[in-house]
């Protein structure tokens, strides 16, 4: 959770230098190279059905090239700052999903998640129209329509769970979305010369391996060894990171406006993945 939060200040570093289309492209191409020798040895030869890999089209379509378009576009206008806050309502989105599309039954405390969540991101929303804020009002959205499109993911996940192994169902969810991009790629492949700058080179590797394979990797390493609620607790390191990074090496003011917003989006965080309480017998 850590790494991912800091990915969200390595983002908005490469979204100044490469066109969004070439870095999620090239992240993809890079995770296939990694993900291709890596499935074959943790999981060997896997064979998917049709039904399941469509489910992980869908899945690349909206929790790679979606997720990933939204929060690069956002964050060529809002701050790294405030895309870590927006990617924080992720579980309460999650959450209103779960009851909207799959008629799950939602406890009280979801929809207190999901409550503090709003009241999150109207903060952030009342300051920028008072003045009070050094983001986007649109870079935002942008950034929450990469969440929406991560929510969908985690959904479209649900409908496939332990039917392909997480590394193979990785693999094609990152081919899936390099083709998808490949199209957006070719007109704009001139830009590849920016990495020739070695910062930009070690930023894009640093974000294609860590976000796409390693994260991918402690998080199920973690939750072999850990209960999943009590690893949920732990996304709250994911807009901590982001604010860290965004202060500290990029320079963003910290605003009383941002402490606020940051308490509410954490505490919406923590209510949806606390561990409940187990009924005895």
């Amino acid at each position: 959770m850590a790494l991912v939060g800091a990915n969200v200040g390595v983002a908005k570093v490469l979204a100044g230098s490469l066109p969004i289309a070439m870095i999620v492209g090239l992240r993809c191409l890079l995770a296939v190279l990694v993900l291709w020798p890596l499935a074959r040895a943790m999981e060997g030869r896997v064979q998917v059905d049709g039904r399941c890999l469509r489910n992980l089209f869908l899945q690349a379509a909206f929790g790679t090239a979606l997720y990933n378009a939204g929060l690069l576009a956002g964050l060529r206008l809002t701050t790294a700052l405030e895309a870590g806050l927006v990617l924080a309502t992720l579980p309460a989105v999650v959450a209103i999903g779960s009851a909207l599309w799959l008629r799950e039954v939602l406890p009280p405390r979801q929809w207190a998640a999901v409550a503090l969540a709003a009241f999150g991101m109207g903060a952030l929303t009342l300051a920028r129209a008072g003045g009070e804020a050094h983001g986007s009002l649109l870079g935002n959205l942008l950034v929450f329509g990469g969440v929406c499109g991560e929510a969908i993911y985690i959904l479209l996940a649900k409908r496939i769970a332990g039917r392909v192994p997480l590394v193979t169902a990785s693999l094609w969810m990152q081919a899936f979305s390099m083709l998808l991009m490949l199209p957006f790629c070719l007109p704009v492949l001139g830009s590849a010369a920016a990495l020739a700058d070695p910062e930009v080179a070690g930023l894009l590797v640093f974000h294609s391996l860590t976000a796409s394979v390693i994260c991918l990797l402690l998080w199920y390493a973690g939750l072999r060894r850990a209960p999943a609620g009590i690893a949920g607790v732990f996304t709250a390191f994911l807009p901590a990171t982001a604010a860290l990074v965004a202060v500290v090496f990029l320079g963003e003011a910290f605003s009383a406006v941002h402490a606020a917003g940051f308490v509410l989006l954490t505490g919406s965080m923590l209510l949806a993945t606390w561990p409940g309480r187990r009924r005895n017998g």
